[in-house]
């Protein structure tokens, strides 16, 4: 499918999208970003990490531009240091929200990512963290996890798949969260409504674009809603199947420079 002839916004998942397995964005990636910048194209990194897990990165990467962070609950001005738009979690739903997803499947391991820009991630005993990169604290009890107002939760099964989990949490949890699948090991719990496709748009309209403009990159389901907001989906080689059949185009890897190959062909 030819790319629409607007290019007013690249919007970038991170992990397994922008970013390869080591947390860097390729020479020739950085390139083509600045392809896109040079015809008046904004980039929007938008990402399920918070924004104290994606801080420093973007800083790294000299970004200065708008941020959807933890998978559309945060809308963070890098180039400022301020968020523009949170919604936490009702920690009573989340708890609730817990303990019909072990009525269902038996006993899961949680972490949660609290709010503000400078929220900690929390663990209580058992969960591992599959991203290892990202800082986090060990609580002794789960209650601990609900000390602070919180983004969202992350939940993990000892047996279960990721696809089976998320599945299973959306049969019983109802409304009291929005289930999504972001990553190996990743299904979280965020505000009942929220996803990145809300967050995009809430971003667009702070730029004051549409976000059918966009060009958006991504590689798992969480990035679906995000695809459904823009004009033209592109999925990673590396991600998951729902989201390579609702994409427009399936482009390289994110370890082979897949963002940037389609990004040269559309601004080269």
């Amino acid at each position: 499918m030819p790319i629409p002839p607007a290019y007013a916004l690249v919007a970038t998942d991170l992990d397994g999208t922008l970013l390869r397995r080591d947390d860097t964005v390729s020479p020739r990636t950085r390139s083509a970003l600045g392809l896109a910048a040079a015809a008046g194209a904004r980039h929007l990194v938008v990402t399920g990490r918070p924004v104290p897990g994606v801080r420093e990165l973007l800083a790294g990467l000299g970004y200065q531009g708008l941020a959807v962070c933890g998978q559309g609950t945060q809308v963070y001005d890098a180039g400022s240091g301020r968020l523009l738009r949170a919604v936490s979690l009702d920690r009573e739903a989340a708890a609730a929200a817990l303990g019909k997803i072990e009525a269902q499947v038996g006993e899961v391991f949680a972490a949660v990512d609290q709010s503000g820009t400078d929220g900690r991630t929390l663990m209580e005993p058992g969960y591992l963290l599959p991203h290892a990169t990202l800082p986090a604290q060990r609580t002794r009890h789960r209650d601990e996890l609900w000390a602070e107002p919180v983004l969202k939760v992350l939940v993990r099964h000892p047996e279960l798949g990721d696809d089976a989990l998320a599945a299973e949490a959306r049969a019983v949890v109802g409304d009291l969260a929005t289930v999504t699948l972001s990553g190996p090991g990743t299904v979280e719990l965020q505000p009942y409504g929220v996803d990145k496709g809300v967050g995009v748009a809430l971003a667009a309209e702070y730029l004051g674009l549409d976000p059918v403009t966009a060009i958006a990159f991504g590689d798992m389901p969480n990035d679906l809603p995000m695809f459904r907001r823009c004009g033209y989906g592109v999925a990673m080689a590396n991600a998951h199947p729902l989201l390579r059949a609702a994409a427009d185009e399936i482009t390289r890897s994110h370890e082979d420079d897949g963002v940037a190959v389609v990004l040269e062909r559309a601004f080269g």
